[in-house]
């Protein structure tokens, strides 16, 4: 059949590879040691490129990688061949996790996630850079301990809408929170060490930031080793950090804690 080709392993077996070209391009659909599931790959890849299939029809039995079905419709629909599981629309692209899953995004981060594949685990969406795991959230200035609802807000009720217009950042560092205080805002730090610590109240989120880096400082002077990170602040120099950093407080029961565990 046309798009299926017999070939041999090192080993001697034999194995067949389908690939359809479409546009001018040559596209690999995959491979399979049998005949027959070859030979459906590249119908079901022709399918595809006539339109007669869609995504929420994805066939299973067909042998194609869901991605590669995906990269297939949007070939056909936008001619822009792109690798992971993204159609293009007018004004944003959609990430296909799975027919039922779509994660919209505006079309400013196109390319990063037409080279960064988007992974799942649990309610976690995450991509892979550098050898590590970096969550989605990250681009939106939103740490790995936030939680949604509390932290950041869809504002269409959407948690699959992660257009930047949709998303309101609510404490931009999961360690820090808002709190009302009459008419005003204050800032709560609490940190994490064989239980929550609260650090203290502060008037402004910088000083809240500064306070829990100083009081992780604190906690790993005294070999405790939190699994938090520190937070950067682009907004201070070196030295407005410095003068904060000195008039910081932390409360005494804390650092009587800090004390005894070293002592034990």
């Amino acid at each position: 059949m046309t798009g299926v080709f017999k070939t041999t392993k090192k080993d001697g077996t034999v194995y067949y590879r389908a690939s359809i070209t479409y546009k001018g391009k040559h596209i690999s659909l995959g491979s399979s040691e049998d005949e027959k599931t070859a030979e459906n790959m590249h119908r079901t890849a022709v399918s595809v490129v006539k339109g007669d299939c869609i995504i929420e029809e994805y066939p299973e039995y067909s042998g194609i990688p869901f991605k590669k079905y995906i990269t297939l419709i949007n070939y056909r629909e936008n001619g822009i061949y792109i690798k992971n599981p993204i159609v293009m629309r007018r004004t944003y692209f959609s990430y296909y996790l799975s027919p039922d899953e779509e994660l919209k995004f505006d079309m400013e981060d196109l390319f990063y996630y037409s080279e960064h594949a988007i992974m799942k685990r649990g309610r976690h969406l995450f991509v892979t850079a550098y050898g590590l795991q970096e969550n989605i959230m990250a681009r939106y200035g939103i740490g790995g301990f936030a939680v949604p609802g509390r932290d950041y807000v869809f504002i269409n009720g959407d948690d699959t809408d992660f257009r930047y217009s949709n998303i309101r950042v609510i404490n931009r560092f999961g360690m820090v929170k808002a709190v009302k205080e009459g008419l005003s805002t204050a800032y709560e730090v609490r940190i994490h060490l064989k239980g929550d610590w609260k650090i203290g109240r502060f008037p402004t989120e910088i000083l809240a930031c500064v306070a829990y880096n100083k009081a992780l400082d604190e906690a790993r002077k005294h070999s405790l080793k939190p699994r938090s990170s520190y937070i950067y602040i682009d907004e201070l120099n070196a030295r407005q950090y410095a003068e904060i950093y000195s008039a910081v407080t932390l409360p005494q029961k804390y650092l009587d804690y800090l004390d005894n565990y070293r002592s034990e």
